[in-house]
């Protein structure tokens, strides 16, 4: 049984005297500590973050002038130390405890102001390699944090700048004091973060094929800063976001993002990412899915094929692009009343453009990351937790991995609409049916219950944009079970289809198909997005 001293209760308020401050994100971090120096705090500091301090003219005492160390192995030593250590640890009601910190000369230390290396952001980019990753796995940021959380009775342990102002508001408004709740909720949130900041490290290791644990990614996903938003998908639900959004986009202009444009942002960033790196590509989203999709020589061609498929949906919708937006493109989407416009970048004068109109909100992409980032969703008793979809390979990577199943093989023309329309319908809400001829959009069918009525639906919706199925390719982000799926789109001219294969009515597809002249390719794959 473990055994535990009786000691006093902690004080309810702690004076903040010393604080140690090593950061990576100096976001902020000027005037947090101009604050705390107000309260007459000592600032305790190492490397970069004590350089900014002082050049900012603010005093600082180094960590090396405490510890009586320097700092060794390139920084990577330089706080993992008794003199560090034991005044973070110290119990300030234990007898014992202040009699050693007085024995050894060690200050107590009464806040922790620490962020971590991006490891999460340094592994995100291509080609990242071993040394790189491990460079920016941090050691004594985590064992700072963990210790000061650890005794959070006598000390408080800040993690994001998000925190700042609401720690100095609360020392301005008590006399230079923290109270216990506040230590306690920062404790929280500084595991938190070292428990998320552990589950990236090891997702790395697995790789980005590996599932990884569930829990594990429970915590990378959702253990992260938090923010109200006004309310949620309706008025009356409250709701909140959870993680950071500057690690996947930053807002140039308009109004704050509700709950519905964050699902809609984040479907668009799922789709575009399909594209990276292929001829100018632009889709028009509504409610998560692409009413109208291009891939054309330039982006305002794109728009002008992606908007002929639905004129009608686009209004109040989401415009994303796959490479800089330009003052042609920006022309074109400012003819119509759109939420959202994404981009990795915008040309010379685009945003000037674009913020003319006020309600518009203009996001900039952050550059793609190495691996999706988990599913999670609540259901009845629990949450289910999923790894991302994968974006689909580069397409001669993707071809190499697709087959074949009809007598007759796609041409060079179908292979190009098949691999855009196959990317398309693994964004659209099952069950899906994309049409699609000259890698644009023809007709969207989305979300309904039989694969028929989504055909069905993408049909009339052709039809009333003044387009025909003649020689188009189609894709289904599941089997077609039945013959007659694929019977009613080459009724309509469809001459190629593209699906996953696995029914167990397969052959009666495929001859079906042969007996219609239509080319087939099975993916292997499917794409469920419920």
């Amino acid at each position: 049984m473990i055994q535990t001293k009786t000691l006093p209760p902690p004080d309810d308020r702690v004076r903040v005297r010393r604080a140690l401050v090593s950061v990576f994100d100096k976001t902020g971090l000027v005037p947090f500590c101009e604050g705390l120096a107000r309260h007459g705090v000592t600032l305790v500091s190492t490397g970069g973050t004590a350089r900014a301090l002082r050049e900012a003219g603010l005093d600082v005492l180094d960590a090396g002038d405490v510890t009586g160390s320097p700092e060794i192995l390139g920084g990577r030593v330089k706080t993992l130390h008794p003199a560090i250590h034991g005044g973070l640890l110290a119990q300030r009601n234990d007898p014992d405890d202040v009699a050693t910190l007085g024995a050894h000369g060690i200050t107590p230390i009464d806040l922790v102001v620490v962020n971590l290396y991006p490891f999460a952001e340094a592994t995100a980019q291509q080609g990242v390699t071993d040394a790189v990753a491990m460079e920016n796995v941090d050691i004594g940021g985590p064992a700072m944090i963990r210790g000061g959380a650890k005794n959070h009775a006598h000390v408080a342990v800040v993690t994001h700048a998000d925190d700042y102002a609401a720690v100095l508001s609360e020392l301005d408004a008590h006399g230079g004091t923290l109270g216990i709740a506040t230590r306690r909720r920062l404790a929280g949130e500084a595991f938190a973060r070292t428990a998320a900041y552990d589950v990236a490290i090891a997702r790395y290791f697995e790789g980005p094929g590996a599932h990884g644990h569930a829990e594990a990614a429970l915590l990378s996903a959702v253990r992260r800063p938090s923010a109200p938003l006004r309310y949620g998908e309706n008025p009356h639900q409250a709701a909140r976001f959870v993680g950071e959004p500057g690690e996947a986009f930053r807002v140039l202009h308009g109004k704050e993002l509700s709950y519905n444009n964050l699902l809609d942002l984040s479907a668009a960033v799922g789709l575009i990412g399909e594209f990276e790196g292929a001829e100018p590509t632009l889709a028009i989203l509504k409610h998560t899915n692409p009413c109208g999709a291009a891939t054309r020589a330039s982006l305002d061609e794109a728009y002008e094929a992606a908007f002929a498929t639905d004129t009608q949906s686009p209004f109040g919708g989401i415009v994303v692009v796959n490479r800089p937006l330009t003052r042609a493109a920006a022309e074109r989407i400012d003819a119509v009343f759109t939420e959202l416009v994404i981009a990795p970048g915008y040309e010379d004068g685009v945003l000037d453009f674009l913020k003319t109109k006020a309600n518009r909100r203009l996001i900039e992409l952050a550059p793609p990351g190495r691996r999706p980032a988990p599913d999670v969703r609540s259901v009845a008793g629990g949450l289910l937790v999923q790894d991302g979809d994968p974006a689909i390979p580069p397409f001669a990577q993707a071809r190499a991995a697709w087959t074949v199943v009809t007598e007759r093989a796609p041409s060079e023309a179908e292979w190009a609409d098949l691999d855009f329309a196959w990317r398309l319908a693994k964004h659209v809400k099952s069950n899906a049916i994309v049409y699609a001829r000259g890698r644009a959009t023809i007709g969207v069918g989305a979300g309904q219950m039989s694969r028929i009525d989504s055909a069905e639906i993408a049909v009339s919706k052709a039809r009333k944009s003044g387009l025909t199925l003649e020689g188009a390719a189609v894709a289904s982000d599941a089997f077609f079970p039945f013959a007659d799926g694929l019977e009613a789109a080459a009724a309509g001219g469809v001459r190629a289809a593209i699906q996953p294969g696995g029914s167990v009515r397969d052959d009666e597809v495929i001859a079906a198909a042969n007996r219609l002249g239509l080319a087939m390719v099975f993916t292997g794959r499917r794409h469920f997005r419920h």
